[in-house]
């Protein structure tokens, strides 16, 4: 039904994106490629590509992991050649190695990319690719070389493969006739080639080892060995070949470059962060694992990856003892402070936490994740109407996050703001794509608004909106 339901809304926008050709009056931008597939229709395959993601793979909703991810891509694109660098930037919940971009800015990354990563040098090597991918327009090439042939037939291998990407399932992928297939293969490997070579300077440009993006393919090629038959989708298509590993590595010897940066404390701390969240054993026999590893090998990531087994397991004090022995290396090491409140408030520490989330803030004020936290002590404290007026003012900033307005939406149930959990929830249902539900939350809105003539026209407009994109889905 869900994949179905992909082809069926991605059918429609694509339709939608070439009777809007006449419509949008778009410059000229004097090349094939922008006369095929602009940059507004790139945008708008984006956006339902970004609903399908939303809608069906599982989201990673940690505001920590999600800052750092954010800060470090946009980072590698300020010495990248995307020129609009604004990004939609979607953490999947999947241990799997993969990453993706998207039309429209849209990257995304799963959690077991950094589980596969042994340095920040090695995961902005794959991300400075992926930004080679949009900076390069290579979706909107893929296109221009299906018009040539048959532009049907090439947009059906591209829905193909954003379905395998979505569905984590490798087969989907095999979907269009054998030789457009193998032409699709054919000329991907040319493209990654190409992100290659651009991802490449990016890692030199932003200050990384250039030996990083070598060192990566390696991780991955031993990740092919031992998946056999059944290897992530990521390794299908970014094929990693001896040839591919050894070109990388030339390219770095060749590059008189000392003192790349290879990693940061802040990359360790995620991916102990993520270790733990990954890990299957019960939380006192991960407490037992993480304690020994971090023994064997005592590492800023196996050190906070045993303070988050802790944490886990309710070991409150224990888990802030070791903390606080690590502030005193790293006293403003954000991730760290963070993480003392996070611990505090998951012990009901509740002062203590407030003191602690207040101090961030006074260094990095309208922090995203910590401002999470304090909107969580907030709400724990019954401060509804406090808590909901921060996760606003993120959303000034973030309202094409679902993650972010189902976390207002439940402060507001929990507060009985009814009008406003509703039009959170119509909000979260609009941006994953599911209109039907949107709809429905948005009339329980309207149903309840009184007599507030402002209120009734904002929740009239976005059911109008609703009603029209289930009418274009619909056929109406």
């Amino acid at each position: 039904m869900l994949i179905h339901r992909f082809f069926f809304l991605l059918l429609f926008v694509i339709q939608l994106i070439f009777a809007q050709e006449k419509d949008l009056n778009l410059p000229n931008l004097g090349d094939r490629v922008s006369g095929v597939i602009s940059l507004e229709q790139e945008r708008l395959l984006g956006q339902s590509f970004l609903e399908q993601v939303y809608a069906q793979a599982p989201l990673i909703n940690d505001p920590i992991i999600q800052e750092y991810t954010e800060l470090l891509i946009y980072k590698l694109s300020e010495t990248s050649q995307v020129k609009n660098r604004q990004f939609t930037i979607v953490l999947i919940d999947e241990k799997s190695l993969n990453a993706f971009a998207a039309p429209g800015g849209v990257i995304g990354v799963n959690g077991g990319l950094f589980l596969n990563a042994g340095n920040e040098a090695q995961l902005a090597s794959v991300l400075g690719h992926e930004l080679a991918h949009l900076s390069q327009r290579h979706f909107a090439r893929n296109v221009l070389r299906g018009k040539d042939t048959n532009l049907a037939s090439s947009l059906v291998m591209v829905s193909a493969i954003a379905l395998a990407i979505i569905s984590n399932n490798p087969t989907a992928f095999i979907a269009g006739p054998a030789a457009l297939q193998q032409q699709q293969l054919r000329y991907s490997r040319i493209f990654e080639r190409e992100a290659d070579r651009y991802g490449f300077n990016n890692l030199i440009a932003a200050g990384y080892d250039p030996a990083g993006m070598g060192q990566m393919f390696e991780n991955m090629a031993k990740v092919r060995k031992l998946s056999g038959d059944n290897p992530p989708e990521f390794l299908l298509t970014h094929p990693v070949t001896s040839s591919r590993v050894s070109d990388a590595f030339n390219a770095a010897d060749q590059i008189d470059f000392t003192g790349g940066k290879k990693n940061t404390i802040n990359f360790e701390f995620i991916k102990g962060r993520l270790k733990v969240k990954y890990n299957s054993l019960s939380p006192q026999a991960a407490v037992r694992y993480f304690e020994k590893v971090h023994i064997d090998t005592s590492t800023n990531e196996n050190k906070y990856a045993f303070i988050k087994a802790l944490q886990s397991n309710g070991q409150t004090e224990k888990a802030l003892e070791i903390l606080n022995e690590m502030l005193k290396k790293y006293p403003k090491n954000l991730i760290l402070n963070i993480t003392k409140s996070e611990i505090l408030l998951s012990g009901q520490k509740i002062i203590e936490a407030w003191d602690n989330i207040e101090q961030v803030l006074n260094i990095s004020p309208g922090n995203y994740p910590a401002s999470i936290v304090k909107a969580k002590i907030l709400s724990s404290q019954k401060e509804f109407i406090q808590a909901e007026e921060i996760l606003r003012d993120l959303l000034i900033a973030k309202n094409r996050d679902p993650n972010l307005w189902m976390e207002l939406s439940e402060v507001q149930r929990a507060g009985k703001n009814i009008v406003g959990y509703h039009l959170s929830r119509g909000e979260y249902y609009t941006l994953i794509g599911d209109f039907d539900n949107a709809l429905n939350q948005f009339q329980f809105a309207l149903s309840l608004s009184g007599n507030s003539f402002q209120t009734s026209e904002t929740i009239m407009t976005k059911i109008k909106l609703a009603r029209e994109r289930l009418g274009r889905g619909r056929g109406f």
